[in-house]
């Protein structure tokens, strides 16, 4: 209880804070132009990561890549990123925000693995500045919301181990979160709870069974995925809570640490939900879980 009410307390003290005015831009293929992240908003810019450090005062060497959602159509950048970014970036943590690439009804754009190919170079990336940064490389988690969520909980169950031999710099670290924070994911492609526009922007619409069941992060945890938190609501239409609640199992069952918090009412997309005093007390509650993780 006192936790609990310690980090709501710490969310009603936090939740206005504004973005830090730090940010470096940092493009994923420098020299490939042609790499675009379209969508149907048709974005016409190059995948990168946009870096937000911590206040210099209580920066404690952590750090967490944050994936927007928008059903691999879109990015909702500014609730599901910036504004994420600020609160972690007010609580010690620098954070990265990362611009993925997408597709569209008309299936121009980019199909998996281009997403996944994002978000494990934009983790290796951070970890290969993590020096540079005053970052620990061992403490930098995943977070993603909705669709952004699959592309997390991908980075979190499809790991590609280092290779200290290699040429390129890069494929020297482990793509592996050190945690991950899922708020009301897509994890199912192969399921009647399936989000099917985030399946056919991510898979297209003639995706065998096969396929499906491999992008089916629940499927796919092994005793190497890291400690997981997730966050979802009972009446979320959109993506149903069964995405999180198997998700939640499979975790279990692997004896992977994992965290689950269900609330009864949001629905989808709410972000912070900085109006509602229940469905915002997550971050703080997130908060709370990351200082127990990071002491491990």
């Amino acid at each position: 209880m006192k936790n609990s009410l310690a980090a709501a307390l710490l969310m009603l003290t936090t939740i206005t804070v504004s973005a830090q005015e730090k940010v470096e831009r940092i493009d994923l293929y420098p020299g490939q132009p042609e790499l675009r992240i379209a969508g149907g908003r048709k974005v016409d810019d190059v995948p990168h990561i946009d870096h937000y450090t911590a206040a210099g005062d209580k920066k404690n060497g952590a750090a967490v890549l944050i994936c927007p959602g928008g059903g691999y159509t879109h990015l909702a950048i500014e609730h599901e990123g910036k504004d994420i970014a600020a609160f972690f970036t007010a609580q010690g943590y620098d954070a990265i925000v990362l611009h993925y690439r997408l597709n569209d009804a008309q299936q121009s754009g980019s199909r998996f693995p281009a997403q996944y190919n994002d978000v494990t170079k934009a983790m290796r990336l951070v970890k290969s500045k993590a020096k540079s940064w005053g970052l620990n490389p061992e403490k930098i988690g995943v977070m993603g919301f909705s669709a952004g969520g699959h592309l997390a909980s991908t980075l979190t169950t499809m790991i590609i181990p280092g290779n200290p031999q290699a040429t390129d710099e890069l494929e020297k670290w482990s793509t592996r979160p050190a945690f991950s924070v899922l708020v009301y994911p897509v994890i199912l492609m192969n399921s009647e709870f399936t989000h099917k526009g985030s399946m056919n922007n991510l898979l297209g619409p003639n995706a065998t069974a096969a396929m499906k069941d491999s992008l089916s992060t629940n499927l796919r945890i092994t005793p190497q995925t890291p400690p997981v938190m997730l966050i979802h609501s009972t009446d979320d239409k959109v993506v149903p809570v069964e995405n999180s609640l198997l998700f939640y199992q499979a975790l279990v069952k692997n004896k992977i640490s994992a965290t689950l918090h269900v609330y009864d009412h949001g629905g989808h997309g709410y972000g912070m939900a900085p109006k509602d005093p229940v469905l915002n007390s997550w971050p703080g509650l997130c908060i709370a879980w990351l200082q127990e993780q990071l002491k491990k």
